[in-house]
């Protein structure tokens, strides 16, 4: 249950965010807006505030910002005066890429905002210092004197030194002495200090022969002022994977191929949340976080329906000094829209069947 209402706050934050952004540039650039809705019609509620309704929709996928003279139809219409300067037509190419880009940069500022909670609350920075994470009491380890947070750098036996490279290779080693007194260098803090040990032959199950747990990995906390610019930097390079990654799927079904990675849609969005709740809330703002990034980048995707489509026909009329005609475009936007829909629910068929049919 507390999945379930976790996964609807994430897909709303998401659209009212995105949204939000349409909403706002549309009303700085002083165009009127009609209609604030979340998720598609047909309607289910809706109220008048002020010059906009503000809606509750049937179709949960997504949602959507209409403002006046947005419709290629309504470019027929003779509005009194006062309204024509408030159609979003009516305003200058580089306004109407605002407005429609606003949502992609709501994302994206959303997702660097997350992130940038995320660093301050300590992520996981790998190193190449082997770390004593944890300390089994009455173990070998324990008694020996070895302490949570000491760094194992060399096995020593019979005056041999093994200098350690890794986790994998102190495991190894130590395996391979159990029974045997070996000597391990360790530095605490910036103390160097050697403990003698004798691994155990039959430890009891998931202990190991020495009774510790180890990591290859620091947790590195940002300040308040140094987070947002990592996150900058963490979010591009986010971004970058999600590209990269989409292109290579896009162009996978392009070929009738199955893609290398599964589509998610709503259902498995649902199911990666339940195990981001199971983790922690610092696993759900990172799965808030990534799912921003992503609906910025497939929205500005030039495919008719989405955010992109709409710039890549005001980027034409602006280049070609030519109107697109509005059946035209607007027959576009609609097959756009029914493939768009027509995936979502092939994608979260193949999810449910990936769930019920193992």
């Amino acid at each position: 249950m507390v999945s379930v209402i976790v996964f609807i706050i994430i897909l709303s934050i998401l659209v009212l965010v995105h949204e939000l952004g349409h909403f706002i540039a549309a009303k700085k650039n002083g165009v009127l807006v009609e209609e604030f809705g979340f998720g598609l019609p047909p309607r289910m509620f809706g109220k008048k505030i002020g010059e906009t309704i503000y809606s509750i929709n049937w179709l949960p996928f997504g949602g959507f910002v209409k403002v006046l003279g947005e419709e290629q139809h309504e470019l027929q219409k003779n509005f009194p005066k006062e309204l024509t300067d408030r159609t979003f037509y009516h305003k200058n190419n580089f306004q109407k890429i605002l407005i429609l880009t606003a949502g992609v940069i709501a994302n994206f500022v959303l997702g660097w905002m997350v992130i940038s909670i995320i660093l301050t609350q300590g992520v996981p920075i790998a190193t190449n210092d082997i770390i004593i994470d944890s300390v089994v009491n009455s173990s070998p380890a324990q008694i020996a004197g070895i302490k949570p947070g000491d760094i194992a750098r060399q096995i020593i036996i019979n005056g041999k030194i093994i200098n350690l490279t890794n986790v994998d290779h102190f495991i190894s080693v130590v395996k391979k002495y159990r029974g045997q007194p070996i000597e391990i260098a360790l530095k605490r803090k910036e103390t160097n200090l050697t403990v003698h040990v004798i691994p155990r032959v039959n430890p009891p199950k998931e202990q190991g022969a020495l009774g510790v747990s180890l990591s290859q990995f620091v947790i590195k906390k940002y300040t308040w002022y140094q987070a947002p610019f990592y996150s900058l930097i963490e979010s591009a390079k986010i971004t970058a994977i999600i590209v990269r990654e989409l292109t290579k799927t896009l162009w996978t079904l392009a070929l009738f191929r199955k893609p290398d990675v599964d589509v998610a849609g709503p259902v498995g969005i649902a199911k990666l949340t339940s195990q981001a709740v199971k983790v922690g809330p610092i696993a759900v703002l990172q799965l808030l976080g990534i799912l921003s990034l992503n609906l910025a980048v497939i929205n500005i995707i030039p495919f008719p329906a989405l955010d992109g489509g709409r710039v890549a026909f005001v980027i034409y009329e602006a280049v070609t000094r030519k109107k697109v005609r509005p059946k035209i475009e607007q027959k576009l936007n609609l097959l756009g829209f029914a493939i768009l829909i027509t995936l979502i629910i092939l994608v979260t068929v193949h999810d449910l069947l990936k769930i019920f049919i193992k």
